[in-house]
């Protein structure tokens, strides 16, 4: 062979090893989430490295403990619940007031191809573990930590614990915890990226300058064990009266419609007027809704349009929310039938209460979602005539973080 035609074997030789080289180093989403969820990373990974440190050990046995406890008590107790009373789910699951609880999203909505997740927390950016200073993976993993640690212990966020946590470290926002809880339910990310909206619902990438009252979220690809690709977003959004009127959030919501939806540990922001635009949407735009009683008062709900199914005991709002109590969902939880996991501000099993409403297909449009609310009719509680009286009290029960660390939004 010609030296020259030696010479420019070499330099290919070379140029394909470094090309390999490059694609062995990149550092993948997925990787990103397994090292976050205290999962090993792909083989070859540039963030294995990460995996020898003593602090991440640490905190994979931590995660692995109490993620396999709440698949025992709670996560697999819904998914049993849901495959049983939950009958021909719609593509789209929707889960307003969320903060970045995917975990119970897919457990309530395992069958779900599109996810659409909104709450006021940012997303922050698109994680990068290799960025990381050298031997602070154990100080960016504590703040992972503290921040997932009453959703694992209670089944619900602290949003003022949370913001601080994600804030002050090297990692923040709600996509880490997004990764972690899509990673621990056997997730595979196939991309993630961030997004805005425009007024009109329009989908905009990041690197596109954004909008005035422009909607930032994240859009995340990934499949499951079935390989079936599906499509997570998450926005950060002012869902009351005024957000919702100025943001293209809704406009984005109305071709995936409808939906099934969520509403758990909602601050019974919905029971108040300002917030009337979403709970409007959701009742005319949901199939299924499954909430407890901090979602949307039953008083909105129009007995012609809606059949409810109560599980559990309804005993009233904590003490925090001493002026959210309903007589109406006393009455209807009267006939409940059984619950066999925790859910919501009031976690313990047989202290929580789950209401699933299906709207009938043949519901007239037309019907007013802001009805005065459910009759007495055979959908309703029993024709009991009792005066409303207070929940009885729990024994024990612990005492709740403070009102104002529930809300998701300023009071008004």
């Amino acid at each position: 062979m010609p030296l020259v035609s030696r010479l420019w074997f070499v330099v290919a030789c070379l140029v394909a090893l470094m090309s390999c080289d490059v694609r062995a180093q990149t550092v993948t989403p997925d990787d990103t989430a397994h090292v976050l969820a205290g999962l090993a990373p792909a083989a070859g990974s540039p963030l294995s490295a990460l995996t020898e440190d003593p602090a991440w050990r640490r905190h994979a046995a931590f995660f692995d403990s109490a993620f396999n406890q709440l698949e025992q008590r709670q996560l697999s107790k819904i998914r049993t619940w849901a495959d049983a009373n939950v009958a021909a789910p719609r593509p789209t699951m929707f889960y307003f007031f969320s903060g970045p609880d995917f975990l119970y999203a897919d457990a309530f909505y395992p069958k779900a191809t599109t996810y659409v997740m909104a709450a006021l927390e940012p997303t922050g950016p698109i994680p990068d573990l290799s960025r990381l200073p050298r031997g602070s993976i154990g100080p960016a993993l504590s703040y992972v930590e503290r921040s997932l640690q009453s959703i694992l212990s209670f089944s619900f966020f602290i949003t003022k614990n949370m913001k601080a946590d994600l804030r002050d470290g090297e990692i923040e926002g709600t996509l880490p915890i997004l990764y972690v809880f899509l990673a621990r339910t056997g997730k595979t990310i196939r991309g993630a990226s961030l997004i805005w909206l425009d007024e009109t619902g329009a989908v905009h990438e990041a690197n596109e300058p954004p909008a005035r009252n422009a909607t930032k979220g994240a859009r995340i690809v990934f499949a499951g064990s079935d390989g079936v690709e599906k499509t997570l977003y998450y926005f950060s959004t002012d869902l009351s009266d005024t957000g919702a009127k100025a943001s293209g959030f809704l406009k984005f919501c109305e071709p995936l419609a409808p939906g099934n939806s969520l509403l758990k540990s909602a601050s019974y922001l919905l029971h108040e007027s300002f917030f009337s635009r979403v709970r409007s949407w959701l009742l005319r735009n949901s199939a299924t809704m499954i909430q407890d009683d901090s979602g949307i008062p039953l008083a909105s709900y129009d007995a012609r349009a809606w059949r409810f199914f109560p599980f559990g005991r309804y005993a009233g709002p904590i003490d925090k929310f001493p002026d959210m109590y309903q007589a109406s969902y006393a009455r209807l939880f009267e006939r409940a039938q059984p619950l066999e996991f925790g859910i919501g501000y009031r976690w313990r099993t047989r202290e929580s209460n789950v209401l699933l409403a299906v709207r009938s297909p043949s519901a007239d449009a037309t019907i007013s979602a802001e009805a005065t609310g459910p009759a007495e009719t055979s959908d309703q509680p029993p024709r009991v005539r009792r005066a409303p009286r207070p929940p009885e009290p729990i024994p024990n029960y612990p005492p709740p973080p403070r009102r104002d660390d529930f809300f998701f939004f300023p009071r008004w």
